[in-house]
């Protein structure tokens, strides 16, 4: 097997891909949206209205004679060539940080190790499983998926579409019962009954059962909704599934289940990768899980819209024009603060996101913003004051009122495990929340008002 690790955030020269110059050649200056028409799962499902991570990114993109990467950690793989995606912070073969957040965010088993040897297929496949409880969730959400479909029947309470062929089959010599079909608006349908044979594929898993106690509510659900269910119906099922996919454009989350649900079914019989050609793995948005990474540090003081779900829109003129989704709105109007969540190192931190932050002050009539990002060293906060004046008029001063800060959360980079890494995070986490400690004073203050 030939494997390249690189790392998110980063620059390498062109000639170190050689050794997988086939999956390089596929997957450089494509965009996730190609990667995934392709067969690549790339989570989160929505990114069409994230900012972070939008659908004409690129995996490696072309700059002179380097590939450059982005804000996404994963797998990637094409016949017997292996590219792994880690975070920027890895170390010795070990991505703690990419099992934090994924442990933090999505309450992953802690089993995930970007060690890629003869069982690799089977780690990819592992990720797909551990997914199905959060997309299950989210999917639901909207309620158990209810359509239509054409049940047959055989007896005498006819009242659909008689079928002459099969009532002749069936009732010669006739003895009262008729055959016919009628369309019904059920829960028991193929979407729900492939969602059904998917978990009773993880119940059988060694670690099923604990996997999906997170979602015994949802499960429960499921299974009352599916009396239909039968084990050896699964390929049947699949069939259906892959010939109707999810149309409406009001229950996408519960396509991004089906489509899980039939790669873990199909998966079980054709591994991951198979064929010489076909792109596989998974990549996962690393600005978005640090972004809710950061939601569950400082929730208590900020604000957190979501435009993936579309929760917490803002419009920056009147007249609902203009719509935004700041990352961190604090929650004490007197002492208004804005803060974005950044996955980039802080020297990438430049002039984009300055306008865009300072545009949400000036619309929030906030005095303070914050960038929120990771670090690998031991930094101060770096205060931007704004200036007024004009180079024209040899006047320029900086403000007091309007400042900017870089508030960095650090990373320990040097842990021997992954327990101990925990710890330590647990610790730098507490410094990083001690910056927002005395508007938390002041948030609940307002929300007791209130």
């Amino acid at each position: 097997m030939k494997l390249l690790r690189i790392k998110d955030n980063s620059q390498q020269k062109k000639e170190s891909f050689s050794q997988i110059g086939n999956l390089t050649e596929k997957i450089a200056d494509k965009t996730l949206e190609q990667l995934d028409r392709e067969g690549v799962f790339v989570f989160p499902e929505i990114v069409r209205d994230a900012e972070d991570l939008t659908q004409d990114q690129m995996i490696l993109q072309s700059f002179n004679d380097t590939y450059r990467t982005g804000n996404v950690m994963g797998f990637l793989g094409c016949g017997d060539e292996r590219l792994i995606i880690e975070s920027r912070f890895s170390g010795n073969d070990e991505d703690f940080f990419f099992q934090y957040l994924l442990d933090r965010v999505l309450d992953f088993p802690n089993i995930v190790n970007m060690e890629a040897d003869a069982d690799h297929n089977n780690r990819l496949f592992n990720f797909l499983l551990f997914l199905f409880p959060h997309y299950l969730q989210t999917a639901m959400r909207k309620g158990l998926f209810k359509k239509y479909i054409r049940r047959r029947y055989n007896d005498g309470n006819v009242k659909g579409t008689i079928d002459v062929a099969r009532h002749i089959e069936n009732n010669t010599p006739f003895v009262g019962n008729i055959a016919y079909s009628q369309r019904e608006f059920s829960y028991d349908n193929s979407l729900m009954e492939l969602v059904r044979h998917t978990i009773e594929f993880i119940k059988r898993k060694p670690y099923g059962n604990k996997l999906l106690v997170k979602v015994k509510e949802e499960i429960k659900q499921v299974i009352d909704a599916t009396p239909g269910y039968e084990s050896y119906d699964r390929q049947k099922i699949i069939d259906q599934n892959k010939k109707n996919t999810v149309r409406h454009a009001y229950f996408r989350e519960y396509l991004a289940l089906q489509r899980l649900c039939l790669l873990i079914l199909q998966n079980q019989k054709h591994q991951i990768g198979a064929g010489s050609r076909q792109i596989y793995g998974i990549l996962f948005d690393g600005a978005w899980l640090w972004e809710e990474y950061v939601n569950l540090l400082i929730g208590d003081v900020f604000y957190h819209p979501m435009n993936k779900g579309g929760k917490g829109a803002q419009r920056l003129f009147e007249g609902n024009v203009g719509l935004i989704y700041p990352d961190f709105i604090s929650r004490n109007s007197e002492h208004r603060m804005i803060a974005d969540a950044k996955y980039k190192p802080i020297n990438n931190i430049g002039n984009r996101d300055y306008l865009q932050v300072l545009a949400y002050m000036f619309r929030f009539d906030a005095k303070t913003g914050y960038y929120l990002y990771p670090e690998a060293g031991d930094f101060d906060d770096l205060r931007l004051r704004m200036n007024r004046g004009s180079t024209y008029e040899a006047n320029v001063s900086p403000r007091n009122d309007i400042t900017i800060i870089k508030h960095g959360l650090k990373i320990p980079m040097d842990a021997p495990d992954y327990s101990c890494f925990a710890t330590r995070m647990e610790a730098f986490e507490h410094e990083f929340r001690c910056a927002f400690s005395s508007y938390a004073v002041y948030a609940e203050t307002d929300h007791l008002i209130n």
